[in-house]
C-alpha cells in the first residue's frame, strides 16, 4: 500500500518532513475546507488524513475510497463524523492528552484575571488612569473551592495546580470513583449541579457529546454562590451561553471562556458573540487552549506516530470508533504450522458454517515455522466442525475452544 498523508490544517514542518521521512507522500495544505477537502481528497488518493479543526463530513468519507485513517491532531473529534467513518470502515484516532497541559494553564490563567480583573486594570493604565482603589479588593484563591465538571486529564492537571494554590478541589465525572478520588486528592460529587453547589469557581472540562450538550444550564449555574467564577476551556456545546449570560447581568458571576457558540472557521474574521456583550465581568481568548509551542510538539510527535504505527504494523493507536467490547461468543484457538493456506482454509469452514470472525490474532513463534491463531467468533462451533478444522492434515496442531 502506498502511504499518502493528506494534511489539511496547519501542522508543523518538521512534523511534515518526518511524515514524508515513513516513506508517505505528503500533500499538506492548511486551507482545504468543505467541497474543497472533498476534492482533494478525491485527487490525492489518500491513505491518511490529518486535521485539527477542519470538518470531516460524511460526504469526504464517500468520495475517498482508499482512506483508511483519519487523525485528529488534537483531544476532541466532535468534528469528525465518526458514524460515517466506521460505516466505510475507516478508523479515526486522535492525540489524548497532550494539549492537557496548555488548557490548564490557560485554564488558570483566566482564573488569576478573573480574580484580580487583569483586563480592567490594564485597560484603564492604557487610557491614562490610576485606579488602585478599585482594584485593590481581590478575594484572592487560598482555601477557596475549584469545581471541576470532567475529571479527564485536563481536569487532573487543573487539579494538580489548584492544590498547589491552597485551593480545594471538589470533582465530578463519569468515571470518577470514590476511590479513585481518593488517589487524587479531590472530593467527588454526585453531578455537576452538585459540584455547582460547593464550589466558588466552576470549571468544565468535558468532551463534546450527546449526553454532554448544554449540561451546564441555568439549573447548575443557579446553584453557585452571587460573584463566582466559571470557566470554559473545554467545548462551547457543553454549556447553555445564554444561561450564563443571565446569570452574569443577575447573579454577578465572573466569566472566563475559550470557546464561543459560532466560532469563525478561519484564523482571522469578524466576530460578534452575545455573551462577549453581557453586562458584567467577561474575559475570553481565542479558542487558544492547546496552542502553546509545547503542546503542539507534542501533538505532532504523536501524529507521526499514530500515522508510523497505522503503515508499519497495521494497529494504530488512539482510535476512538472500534467496538469497545468485543461481540464474540468464544475463541477459537488454533496451533498450526507457519505455510500458506492455513488460515485461509480455516476461515473458509467458518463460512460455510455460517460463523463470523468477529477478531483476529495470528502471531509467529520464533524460528518461523508454527504460529497460534486466536479467532473470536459470533457463534460456537460445533463438534464436528472443531473436529473438520483438527483435521487439516500437515496444517493444524491443536484446537481448543475457550469461552470469551
Amino acid at each position: 500500500m502506498t502511504l499518502s498523508v493528506l494534511i489539511a490544517d496547519g501542522f508543523e514542518d518538521w512534523g511534515v518532513e518526518q511524515i514524508g521521512d515513513l516513506g508517505a507522500e505528503v500533500t499538506h495544505d492548511p486551507g482545504l475546507r468543505g467541497d474543497a477537502l472533498r476534492d482533494a481528497v478525491t485527487r490525492t488518493e489518500c491513505t491518511v488524513l490529518v486535521v485539527r479543526s477542519t470538518q470531516v463530513t460524511a460526504d469526504i468519507f464517500a468520495a475517498a475510497p482508499k482512506l483508511g485513517l483519519v487523525v485528529r491532531a488534537g483531544a476532541g473529534y466532535n468534528t469528525i463524523d465518526v458514524d460515517a467513518a466506521s460505516k466505510r470502515g475507516v478508523l479515526v484516532a486522535n492525540c489524548p492528552g497532550k494539549n492537557a497541559v496548555a488548557v490548564a494553564e490557560l485554564t488558570f490563567a483566566l482564573i488569576l484575571a478573573l480574580d484580580r480583573r487583569i483586563v480592567e486594570n490594564v485597560n484603564d493604565l492604557r487610557t491614562g488612569k490610576w485606579n488602585k482603589k478599585e482594584y485593590a479588593t481581590a478575594p484572592g484563591l487560598k482555601d477557596r473551592t475549584i469545581g471541576l465538571v470532567g475529571f479527564g486529564r485536563i481536569g487532573q492537571e487543573v487539579a494538580r495546580r489548584a492544590r498547589a494554590f491552597d485551593m480545594n478541589v471538589v470533582a465530578w465525572s463519569r468515571s470518577l470513583t470514590p476511590s479513585k478520588a481518593e488517589a487524587l486528592q479531590v472530593e467527588p460529587c454526585d453531578g455537576p449541579a452538585d459540584v455547582a453547589a460547593r464550589c466558588d469557581i466552576l470549571s468544565v472540562h468535558l468532551a463534546a457529546a450527546p449526553e454532554t450538550n448544554r449540561i451546564i444550564n441555568a439549573d447548575v449555574l443557579g446553584r453557585l454562590p452571587k460573584g463566582a467564577y466559571v470557566i470554559n476551556t473545554a467545548r462551547q456545546d457543553v454549556m447553555d451561553y445564554d444561561a450564563l449570560a443571565a446569570a452574569v447581568n443577575e447573579r454577578g458571576l465572573r466569566v472566563g471562556l475559550d470557546v464561543f457558540p459560532g466560532e469563525p472557521s478561519t484564523g482571522r474574521a469578524e466576530f460578534d458573540c452575545a455573551i462577549a456583550r453581557a453586562n458584567g465581568i467577561v474575559y475570553g481568548t481565542h479558542h487558544i487552549g492547546a496552542s502553546t509551542k509545547q503542546a503542539q510538539t507534542a501533538i505532532a510527535n504523536e501524529t507521526i506516530r499514530i500515522i508510523q504505527s497505522f503503515a508499519e504494523t497495521g494497529k494504530t493507536p488512539n482510535v476512538v470508533n472500534l467496538e469497545s467490547q468485543c461481540p464474540a461468543k468464544c475463541q477459537l484457538v488454533v496451533r498450526h504450522f507457519d505455510k500458506v493456506g492455513v488460515l485461509a482454509g480455516i476461515l473458509d469452514k467458518l463460512r460455510r458454517a455460517k460463523i463470523n470472525v468477529e477478531e483476529m490474532d495470528n502471531t509467529i513463534f520464533k524460528g518461523r515455522t508454527t504460529a497460534v491463531a486466536t479467532i473470536r467468533l459470533s457463534a460456537v462451533p460445533d463438534d464436528a466442525l472443531v473436529r473438520e478444522i483438527a483435521d487439516m492434515e500437515d496444517l493444524v496442531i491443536r484446537v481448543d475452544v475457550k469461552p470469551t
